[in-house]
């Protein structure tokens, strides 16, 4: 039977059947070492993904802390109150996690805040640099807000050489602002639009005032409408001819009432015509048109003068008011005492700066001219500038705010080579003054009186600046900061 006997077939197949018993058992056992490495392999990495998901979660809560903390600051400048946000010793508890920040003020009307975040372990650090926004009417030499959204319109400074314009303060526009040829502006240009010529901001908005709101009609502290309706009396004067005016005991005898001897100025309006002057002064002409000899305007109540006290008043116009006297080139607010005037002229009408107005102490003296605008008249609540028969404007000290627009009025006349603000020059919509003709540019110089924005001087009746009402900053710049 040979090698094939039944026993040695056992043997074999026995023996056969445990190498493979065998190996199937040491193959089942790497099997299994491979799944739990596998296993383990997937463990691990699920916890290394679970750790980094959670660190990365950290740094983002610790990056949103961080931006916390800038916000917290910039709360705190709003509110006038201590800047830095807790210390790193005492940070601020915030969204599982905390934040802090210190601020510097840099002098510019900038500050610099460092602002750390954490949040388990993970920290992040920012260096913002912040400063206020303008507030619009008070904070700008030149202001237009475009409220008619007019994006054509273009604020523009000009002239070459020595006529070039000149602006000392901040410049906006709300909707394109370029500076040309020689003009120049020592001061921030900002438009809604774009800047052009200059280096400036583009693309910031600044807020217009709401006059409405204000109430003049029912709040000023006088009606001057309603005290001419109710006493004034027809009268020839060395101011101009025939008028309606005052008694010198009214806070309104500063005012004369459709003079016969400016017909061509009132025919060319539609409302009644007050023109600021007092009769009971003498008409001095102000030939050198500086000031030195000026036609002066004195207030009912101050210094013994007859009447109610109409310093730090405001005074109410239905109807338009004119800055233009025929015998005068200058007019000047007077106090034969130290008290400074303080005063407010809101006008439901069109103002016309024709002659020159001084303040008697510019560093304590104060006006503003406000036009607002009559919904039933189209040509309303505009300021214009300028003579418009001489054209011998040259200065004008005031703080003038025009819901409408700016215009010239013969302002291309050889008088009026150069005009000078000095204070502000505001427009709800436009300042549309053109100064060009032939060769020649009327140069127009404003001088910024920031006294109004600072706080140093308080006119009656203003309405609240953004500053005041509702301040904010803007980021001028940004970047990471390393962990201390």
């Amino acid at each position: 039977m040979g090698n094939h006997s039944p026993i040695l077939f056992k043997r074999q197949f026995r023996s056969q059947h445990q190498d493979q018993r065998g190996m199937a058992t040491i193959s089942a056992l790497a099997t299994m070492v491979m799944i739990f490495g596998l296993v383990g392999a997937f463990l691990a990495m699920e916890l290394r993904t679970h750790e980094e998901w959670r660190a990365e979660h950290s740094r983002s809560i610790a990056t949103a802390n961080a931006n916390s903390a800038v916000a917290h600051a910039i709360a705190n400048l709003m509110e006038g109150v201590a800047a830095d946000v807790g210390t790193a010793d005492e940070m601020i508890n915030f969204s599982g996690g905390s934040y802090w920040a210190d601020v510097t003020d840099n002098g510019d009307d900038t500050f610099t805040i460092e602002a750390y975040g954490s949040s388990r372990g993970e920290n992040f650090g920012i260096e913002a640099v912040a400063a206020p926004v303008g507030g619009g009417v008070f904070s700008n030499a030149v202001f237009a807000g475009n409220d008619s959204d007019d994006d054509t319109y273009v604020l523009e400074l000009g002239g070459v050489g020595s006529q070039g314009d000149v602006l000392t303060g901040d410049m906006y526009s709300g909707n394109d602002a370029s500076l040309e040829d020689d003009a120049s502006v020592t001061g921030m240009v900002r438009a809604a639009g774009i800047v052009y010529g200059t280096s400036g901001e583009s693309h910031v908005s600044q807020p217009i005032p709401d006059l409405a709101s204000m109430d003049y009609e029912n709040t000023a502290d006088f009606d001057v409408l309603d005290l001419f309706i109710a006493g004034s009396s027809y009268t020839y004067d060395n101011a101009g001819g025939y008028a309606y005016q005052l008694p010198e005991e009214s806070p309104g005898h500063i005012f004369r009432a459709n003079p016969d001897n400016r017909t061509t100025e009132c025919n060319s309006t539609v409302k009644h015509d007050f023109f600021l002057e007092d009769p009971y002064e003498s008409v001095n002409s102000d030939s050198s048109q500086d000031g030195s000899n000026p036609y002066k305007i004195t207030l009912s109540g101050t210094n013994g003068q007859p009447g109610p006290e109409s310093n730090e008043k405001v005074f109410y116009i239905d109807g338009n008011l004119w800055i233009h006297n025929k015998s005068s080139y200058s007019l000047q607010f007077y106090n034969s005492d130290s008290e400074p005037v303080n005063v407010t002229f809101v006008v439901k009408g069109n103002i016309y700066f024709a002659d020159n107005l001084f303040y008697e102490d510019p560093s304590q003296d104060g006006a503003a001219f406000i036009a607002m605008r009559d919904e039933s008249v189209s040509d309303s609540g505009n300021i214009y500038f300028g003579d418009p028969t001489f054209g011998t404007l040259q200065a004008m000290h005031s703080f003038m705010y025009a819901e409408n627009n700016f215009y010239d009025s013969n302002l291309d006349a050889s008088g009026s080579a150069e005009v000078l603000v000095q204070g502000i020059m505001t427009a709800g919509n436009q300042v549309d003054i053109e100064r060009d003709y032939g060769n020649s540019h009327t140069k127009l110089t404003v001088e910024y009186d920031d006294r109004v924005e600072e706080g140093d001087l308080e006119l009656p009746g203003l309405p609240p600046s953004i500053t005041e009402s509702d301040p904010h900053y803007e980021i001028l710049s940004w970047r990471p900061l390393p962990i201390p």
